[in-house]
């Protein structure tokens, strides 16, 4: 067993991850973030999620702890946090993959990255684990397959560990995953998917039409399931 941060956002991805990582038998430090973004209902659910592995996994799971990043929101550029710049609704397939969102958040990848080395290295850990996917995504360019190669790179020449040959390594099991996959997957292991938020709107119930939620009912379709989190 080793010990693995996990970032947590309280999506999908993040916890099927959540879900990889314990079921390796890693001993995980979950870490979610409060970057200013517009609703907490993520938050909301990392939090559920996380208890619920701490019910199956007593052992194997620490508490999940809050990371405030609020300057993100001060330097707005996204609609994750600036109220006056709407969420794009209903875009196709090709404007998914050729024009990156305003949902997009300027640098957030990075940063979080940044501060989970920091953590691991603090935590003796070998490993952050984070759900970035490069098929089935909204086309930013921090969840490509070559940017988790250049933070690896970073990870590599920027720790102490890794002076010591001990190198801290960016886990991203989902990222050739289609969205299908990683659900099928999670199923398999147990994600409680109930308890998940994809929405990149607040409110009582997903809105069905940003890409977020047109990606993740498109997966379960495409997985031959119904996604519970909208039974209740």
């Amino acid at each position: 067993m080793s010990n693995v941060v996990c970032l947590v956002s309280g999506g999908l991805d993040s916890a099927t991850v959540l879900g990889l990582m314990l079921a390796e038998g890693h001993y995980v430090f979950p870490r979610t973030f409060n970057y200013g973004q517009l609703h907490k209902r993520e938050l909301e659910s990392a939090q559920q999620v996380v208890w619920y592995y701490q019910r199956m996994f007593p052992a194997q799971l620490a508490t999940l702890e809050v990371v405030e990043l609020l300057f993100l929101k001060k330097l707005g550029g996204s609609a994750l946090t600036d109220p006056t710049l709407a969420v794009p609704l209903q875009r196709t397939d090709g404007e998914m993959s050729k024009k990156i969102p305003i949902t997009y958040v300027p640098g957030r990848n990075t940063i979080l990255l940044s501060v989970a080395l920091s953590i691991a290295e603090v935590k003796d850990a070998d490993g952050v684990a984070i759900g970035v996917n490069a098929l089935d995504y909204s086309g930013y360019a921090d969840c490509r397959p070559e940017y988790i190669d250049a933070m690896n790179g970073v990870a590599k020449l920027s720790s102490k560990r890794a002076v010591e040959g001990r190198p801290i390594t960016i886990l991203a099991p989902l990222l050739h995953m289609t969205k299908r996959d990683i659900i099928l997957k999670g199923t398999e292991i147990g994600v409680p998917y109930e308890l998940t938020w994809s929405c990149y709107q607040g409110g009582g119930k997903p809105c069905g039409k940003c890409d977020s939620c047109i990606l993740r009912a498109r997966g379960f379709e495409e997985a031959g399931l119904k996604d519970p989190s909208l039974s209740s």
